[in-house]
């Protein structure tokens, strides 16, 4: 019956918000969402941009004319496990969002120059937390739920263009190491970032925003460098911290994510592609993943981890659109992939490894539906094996915990509507981690989970009342 009275609630969430409805920026914004390195009951990693067909819409914008674009909308996600984790359960979680985007050439004549301002609101619980145990959510939108201001940014355009600069409130996440094929799907562990990232260092995400600055440089019309800084401060991720504390107050360093990559769209390329070699510089502080402040083992001794300094990675993705039958269409096949890797640091994680498929375009007439399969492996560290064996054997337990935990989903993306666009998955979680039950003495079960995911973008609903 709950799981009945789930899939009522989201139906009946599409009327509630279609009226009103404020959300995610996908245009300004490359699509992303977000997420830290906590256990899935803090994982956050998504800023659930609308996606490249529902952008394409007829937008209601009131104000275009005085050089303000609004973005509003809301995402809404529900799952439940059928088999498998700690027990059966089923959760939703969603996001109300508010944006806008001020032009300040319309505005005050500055060419180039822009402000960009988004509010969300999230709200709901977390299934990976409460029934299945990992790390990874199979909801990306749960995370900082509360109302949050999470963009305040300035940005300018110089060189023609071929600059693009940008500083103030934001998060590292909505820049770097992220591709509008990643929100296709539902899993934390793919959309909006490959979750290592926010794992193994302190990558800001979405819509928790500290202070940053970023820089962008396009070498030619395919090729471009990026770096940006951004504040580690753990305050930004506290449950009551709602982003409009502007203060500096609680950092404790700063983390640098880079990429160099070559690129091509539908403008200048029939197989559009992108490969992308980046990184990232973590100078900021964070919590050893088996050792407590005097040297023991935390899980064990029941004391604070010990704070450790610095760390960095690296990463290689890509994006290959594989077929193309009508040059006059996007229908087709793209193939992507990421390979990342620790560099330095003490860390939960030590690789990760992503490949999916992308179908754009399923049956005639539905040339803005898509169909992808995308499977993800999480390969703990040494520490971390080691923190997780030593709680399982002090609970009576063997010693024999994989090393290796697979999230795979296969996901289908209806256009329903130009503003309404729905999302059923299939989730499968094997080996889940044990990281929110560390003294269980067996492995938790295989998840089998039923996703479903919807989109309403209230400016193309709005423009077709």
């Amino acid at each position: 019956m709950k799981h009945l009275l789930l899939s009522a609630a989201c139906l009946a969430g599409i009327s509630t918000f279609a009226p009103s409805a404020f959300a995610q920026d996908a245009a300004k914004k490359p699509s992303a969402d977000s997420g830290d390195g906590a256990p899935a009951a803090d994982a956050s990693q998504s800023t659930a941009p609308a996606d490249k067909a529902t952008a394409k819409a007829p937008s209601w914008q009131p104000l275009a004319q005085q050089g303000i674009t609004l973005s509003l909308s809301y995402t809404g996600e529900a799952a439940t496990n059928v088999t498998g984790g700690l027990r059966r359960d089923a959760a939703y979680a969603g996001q109300v969002y508010v944006g806008a985007d001020f032009d300040m050439d319309t505005i005050a004549g500055i060419n180039g120059g822009a402000i960009h301002a988004a509010v969300t609101n999230r709200h709901g619980q977390n299934l990976a937390a409460i029934a299945i145990g990992n790390n990874t959510s199979v909801q990306e939108i749960y995370g900082t739920q509360n109302t949050h201001l999470a963009i305040l940014t300035y940005e300018q355009k110089l060189l023609n263009g071929a600059l693009d600069i940008e500083a103030g409130r934001s998060q590292a996440n909505i820049y770097f190491l992220n591709s509008p094929l990643y929100c296709n799907f539902q899993s934390n562990s793919a959309c909006g970032n490959p979750t290592f990232v926010f794992k193994n260092s302190n990558f800001t995400y979405f819509p928790a925003s500290s202070w940053m600055a970023h820089a962008k440089l396009n070498l030619t019309d395919k090729v471009w460098v990026h770096a940006g800084v951004f504040e580690v401060n753990p305050n930004r991720k506290r449950p009551n911290d709602d982003g409009f504390n502007l203060s500096t107050r609680g950092a404790t360093g700063v983390i640098v994510p880079w990429e160099a990559g070559y690129g091509t769209d539908f403008t200048n390329d029939r197989l559009p592609r992108h490969y992308i070699v980046g990184g990232w510089f973590d100078r900021g502080d964070y919590s050893d993943p088996l050792r407590d402040d005097q040297g023991g083992i935390a899980v064990l001794s029941g004391r604070p981890a010990a704070t450790r300094h610095g760390r960095s990675g690296i990463y290689f993705r890509f994006d290959q659109m594989l077929t193309r039958p009508n040059p006059t269409s996007e229908r087709g096949l793209s193939l992507f992939g990421v390979a990342m890797t620790n560099l330095s640091g003490d860390v939960e994680e030590s690789r990760y490894l992503e490949l999916g498929l992308l179908q754009t375009g399923t049956f005639a007439g539905r040339d803005k539906d898509t169909l992808g399969f995308v499977i993800n492996d999480q390969r703990f560290s040494d520490l971390a094996m080691e923190r997780m064996r030593t709680a399982r054997v002090a609970a009576g337990g063997n010693d024999r915990i994989a090393r290796h935990q697979y999230m795979m989903e296969l996901a289908y993306g209806a256009q329903i509507t130009p503003a309404i666009r729905l999302s059923p998955n299939v989730q499968y979680i094997l080996h889940p981690d044990q990281t929110s039950v560390p003294f269980r003495t067996k492995d938790i079960p295989n998840a089998l989970v039923l996703g479903f995911k919807f989109t309403i973008d209230a400016n193309a609903l709005l423009a077709g009342i």
